[in-house]
């Protein structure tokens, strides 16, 4: 007969689902292959950017894009600014941007009654939906950081059309953001759509002319199956790989997107994902805790607060972002338009 206050070697405990390096490499993984920024490429890992060492920010040194200053060069001994037949030095100036980092985490308790009451294991869920919860809290993150960063720093990288009599996201307005960049605006190579916009752009994808050739006075026919447009949707728009999320502003009917190019969003780490649970015997509560301390930076433009570790409130405000240099040379782009399909005002 068993005695009656064995702990059995061989049961199941919630510190062996939780905290067993498996299944934290599991997470981790369904963490990034979830990540619609990070599998498009808008959001990359830099280890330069890592701060496993300690501190509450990472100072980034660059240096500023050169601007020369050509002269001409001529066959006389005072050619040149020198004016004395020489070409005239020219030097390469340094400075730093800073990346705040982020510690961030929560926890959650479920007691033995909420177990018997229910019938199921409210922890086993939990579990279940760490990584697509962690996803929407990183990009909440991210798009509060945006917001703060495009108040003021990077402006100059905002079409807003939004006023205008026609507001509505089209290949054109798309086209025009890009251009906000000039010739780098080849360079962006996705977007990111609140769904209202998305399936709006979805909807005109899939209407396509029947015929080749429509002369004017003839009837329109329309059919489906349109360009760009497959079993699952728009892949592509205007040349972009779309990311499609929920989380995107939108007030009034005006719809805030973003273009990006490849490794616009650098990230980096310093602790990895930790999760940890403990058995509250006194409480009869199995508690689960979750951390994460990492940053995002945009290269360009610099954390310009003295504190850090912001909540996303003051990662949104303006004041806390300086612009480094050049904003042509930051591969992000701001649009602010319209779709007819908004469903829900706000």
């Amino acid at each position: 007969m068993a005695a009656p206050f064995q702990n059995y070697d061989g049961g199941t405990f919630l510190t062996d689902l939780v905290t067993r390096p498996e299944f934290l490499a599991y997470l981790s993984e369904e963490i990034v292959e979830r990540s619609a920024f990070v599998q498009s490429g808008v959001m990359t890992r830099n280890g330069a950017l890592d701060a496993r060492a300690g501190g509450t920010r990472v100072r980034v040194p660059y240096f500023q894009p050169i601007n020369p200053n050509e002269e001409i060069i001529e066959s006389n001994a005072t050619w040149g600014e020198s004016g004395q037949g020489y070409l005239t030095p020219q030097g390469i100036t340094a400075s730093e941007q800073v990346m705040t980092i982020l510690h961030r985490g929560f926890s959650y308790a479920v007691d033995d009654l909420s177990k018997l009451g229910s019938g199921a294991d409210p922890m086993s869920a939990i579990r279940g939906y760490l990584a697509a919860s962690i996803n929407k809290l990183r990009t909440a993150t991210l798009l509060a950081q945006l917001e703060g960063i495009f108040g003021t720093a990077l402006a100059d990288n905002t079409l807003d059309i939004s006023g205008e009599a026609e507001s509505d996201i089209s290949a054109m307005s798309v086209i025009a953001a890009k251009a906000k960049l000039g010739e780098r605006g080849e360079s962006l190579t996705a977007i990111a759509l609140h769904p209202n916009q998305y399936y709006y752009l979805q909807q005109i994808g899939m209407l396509t002319f029947t015929g080749g050739n429509v002369n004017a006075g003839d009837n329109i026919t329309w059919g489906a199956g349109g360009i760009n447009v497959g079993s699952v949707g728009v892949a592509t728009f205007a040349g972009l790989r779309v990311i499609v999320d929920s989380q995107l502003p939108k007030a009034s009917g005006v719809y805030t997107s973003y273009l990006f190019g490849p490794g616009a969003v650098s990230e980096g780490v310093q602790q990895e994902l930790r999760i940890e649970a403990e058995r509250n015997i006194l409480s009869k509560q199995d508690v689960m805790a979750v951390d994460y301390h990492y940053g995002m930076h945009v290269n360009g433009v610099t954390w310009n607060d003295a504190a850090d570790n912001p909540d996303n409130a003051a990662l949104e405000d303006a004041t806390n972002w300086t612009l480094k240099y050049d904003p042509a040379l930051i591969p992000v782009v701001q649009l602010k338009s319209g779709t007819p399909l908004d469903p829900i005002a706000s």
